[in-house]
């Protein structure tokens, strides 16, 4: 049991990427998803890619899996039916929240509606003090009796959230087990358990979420587990985490909110990865699918984290990695507004019917139409021809798009990526120069079956001087879960002043934390040469109403004593405080607010990538066609196969690379370098 498959499942594809771990042999395979049920989709590529590749089946050891599930069920509603049970006085929380108008000046916007509505939210005679001790103690007689209501409900999962139950969580566990001891099988989420810190209504609305999401999901992952165990027999699962980690279906059923970001941070990893490859340590990444691109910046080699995030128009307070979405991927439909201006996305033609060029009864005008049209895509079609395109049908959906605006067809399809390119633009512009960091000292790296294909518009509008390519940007999803560490986080709310004679009481947070991260490696049995611990603090100044998350150590096997000094730990805070505000103030008291731990591992050791083959000399194109690169026309283009693209070579455009999973076009005058790592980096025509 030697192989390893990442799969990624996405609106339109799911992605395989398998490695030998021993002898770094790849196989990539692409097919169409099954939206119905995603795990279709997993199960019979599993089986077409190892006979197309020669993969015994018996033979696969790990397969790490990125899913959607949990994201869709938010996006569209269709989570479970749940009831929402707070301390008495506060049953309203998830309704009232913060007060906060995402968008101040608009008059017609509503948030959305509560996933627990009025009639399934409950009241606890209970009550915890900021210390955590009963003030108003969970009785016998006050548990029967919401349980009862609760049963009575109807609902198919709970979310338990009481004030202060991050400190003591006996309430809330007391609660739990009157309402399994009347029904077994309900599904229940403790907020001690999916989010321990202060601050009730995001913690209760990611418990909510929680549970929202549990009957669905749990029901997903154990289907496959089942099936995999079918298939393949021994192989272990691990589903990616919206932080970049995998974790056990167990877990997974248990927690599943924490896989709301879970395909795109799987890109972001391998992104990560690939960069580190290439020797590009800081990359904006462009991650277009066919339904959405998803933009990230990987600084130093390290994907950002993020630690809240709202998904869907809810918050969602744990780690994810950073990733701004926008609705703009190949299947993304372009129609006009009632005021008659030409629109792109968010609506997209999914895998089926999927854009009108498929011939599967799609007849709105998409992106992919469109960059067929232009002669950016080949009419041969994806998946080296398995998928064929019909430029008739594409130029027969864009052609009323092009009679309502009086332009040809050809500056039709131009507009139409102009604007998917515009939406992409704002999103790399919202990752970094809304968050003080210029995106011209950033190389662009293109990924997504998509993403190749709209990157160098995006890099020039943004000043950019390189896109950078990996060598399978189709699939960079399922490398992202192949170089995936087993991770876990540990969060404890800790309230205390930065100061020499407060650092007991925080070495004995920090040893709690490590006791639980030691817990959680020995249960995932995880080698312990592969173990790594990372201790984060939140900090803020004496008054402030947000913190800073601050890394303060990381080891092997952290203990308390690797905790620094409270001066060490001060002059942290105002680097970050700098960094994030610029400017800090050396008199102003400091005072910690959470602990964080960090817990990852390996089960196996991913081998390094082969080098990619090919010729340094350019090769014989394989065809020529007519390309639209912008409004002044078509230009006779060569056609290159990828995989005859040897390390060190360099030429010029204008060009197409076609390979299974992408294509990428090399605009005239542009300059490509395959990298060692078989990455294309190319340099923009006038670009120092």
């Amino acid at each position: 049991m030697t192989w390893t498959i990442g799969v990624d499942v996405g609106g339109t594809f799911t992605d395989f990427h398998a490695r030998d771990d021993i002898s770094g042999r790849e196989a990539i395979f692409k097919r169409p998803s099954t939206p119905g049920d995603p795990g279709q989709a997993i199960l019979a590529g599993l089986g077409e890619m190892a006979a197309a590749h020669d993969i015994p089946l018996a033979d696969i050891a790990r397969v790490a899996h990125g899913t959607t599930v949990a994201t869709n069920a938010l996006i569209q509603r269709k989570g479970a039916v749940i009831a929402a049970v707070a301390t008495q006085g506060f049953r309203d929380l998830l309704e009232i929240g913060r007060q906060v108008r995402p968008h101040m000046y608009d008059l017609n916007l509503d948030k959305p509606a509560p996933l627990a509505g009025e009639a399934m939210r409950f009241e606890v005679q209970e009550r915890l003090n900021w210390r955590g001790e009963a003030v108003v103690p969970l009785t016998d007689a006050e548990a029967a009796r919401a349980a009862d209501a609760i049963v009575a409900s109807g609902a198919e999962a709970v979310a338990i959230c009481f004030l202060f139950a991050y400190l003591n969580p006996a309430h809330e566990q007391k609660l739990a087990a009157a309402i399994r001891a009347r029904a077994p099988a309900m599904r229940i989420s403790l907020a001690s358990d999916v989010q321990p810190e202060f601050r009730e209504y995001e913690r209760f609305q990611t418990t909510a979420i929680n549970a929202y999401l549990q009957p669905l999901t749990a029901g997903y992952v154990e289907r496959l587990a089942d099936g995999l165990k079918s298939l393949v027999g021994q192989a272990t699962l691990g589903v990616n985490q919206s932080s970049g980690g995998l974790m056990s279906p167990k877990r997974t059923a248990a927690y599943p909110v924490r896989t709301a970001l879970s395909g795109p941070a799987a890109g972001a990893v391998g992104a990560a990865h690939v960069a580190k490859r290439a020797g590009r340590p800081n990359v904006a990444t462009l991650d277009m699918g066919g339904t959405s691109a998803d933009v990230a910046l990987i600084v130093d080699g390290e994907t950002e984290i993020a630690f809240q995030r709202d998904v869907a128009g809810f918050p969602i307070r744990l780690p994810m990695v950073d990733i701004d979405t926008v609705g703009a991927g190949g299947g993304s439909i372009a129609w006009f507004d009632r005021d008659g201006l030409l629109k792109v996305g968010p609506i997209s033609a999914g895998a089926h019917p999927g854009p009108a060029c498929y011939g599967q009864g799609g007849t709105e005008p998409t992106v992919t139409d469109a960059n067929l049209v232009l002669g950016r895509l080949s009419e041969a079609g994806l998946l080296d021809g398995a998928m064929p395109l019909q430029r008739e049908l594409a130029a027969q959906a864009l052609a009323p798009v092009a009679r309502r605006v009086g332009v040809s067809l050809e500056q039709a399809a131009l507009g139409v990526l102009a604007i998917a390119v515009a939406n992409m633009t704002r999103s790399v512009r919202r990752m970094s120069v809304e968050r003080g960091r210029d995106p011209r000292n950033f190389a662009l790296m293109a990924f997504g079956g998509a993403g190749p294909l709209h990157a160098r518009d995006v890099a020039a509008e943004l000043g950019m001087a390189e896109v950078l390519v990996p060598p399978a940007p189709g699939i960079v999803c399922a490398e992202g879960l192949l170089v995936s560490d087993q991770k876990e986080d540990f969060v404890q709310s800790r309230r205390l002043p930065l100061e020499a004679g407060q650092m007991d009481a925080a070495a004995a947070a920090v040893a709690d934390l490590a006791s639980a991260a030691a817990a959680w490696f020995k249960a995932e049995r995880l080698p312990a040469d592969s173990q790594r611990m990372e201790l984060a603090l939140d900090l803020r100044y004496v008054g402030q109403n947000f913190e800073l998350i601050v890394p303060v150590a990381a080891k092997a096997n952290l203990s308390p004593d690797d905790l620094p000094p409270a001066a060490a730990i001060e002059r942290l805070f105002f680097e970050a405080h700098d960094r994030a505000y610029g400017f800090h103030d050396p008199e102003a008291a400091v005072e910690i607010v959470n602990f964080r731990m960090t817990a990852r591992g390996r089960l196996f050791d991913a081998a390094a990538a082969p080098a990619t083959p090919g010729a340094p000399a350019l090769p014989a194109p394989v065809g020529r066609r007519p390309v639209w690169f912008d409004a002044a026309g078509a230009t006779e283009t060569p056609v290159y196969r990828r995989e005859a693209l040897g390390p060190g070579l360099r030429f010029e455009g204008p060009a197409i690379v076609d390979q299974l999973d992408a294509t990428t076009p090399v605009w005239p005058g542009d300059r490509v370098e395959v990298r060692p790592d078989g990455s294309l980096a190319i340099a923009l025509k006038g670009a120092a």
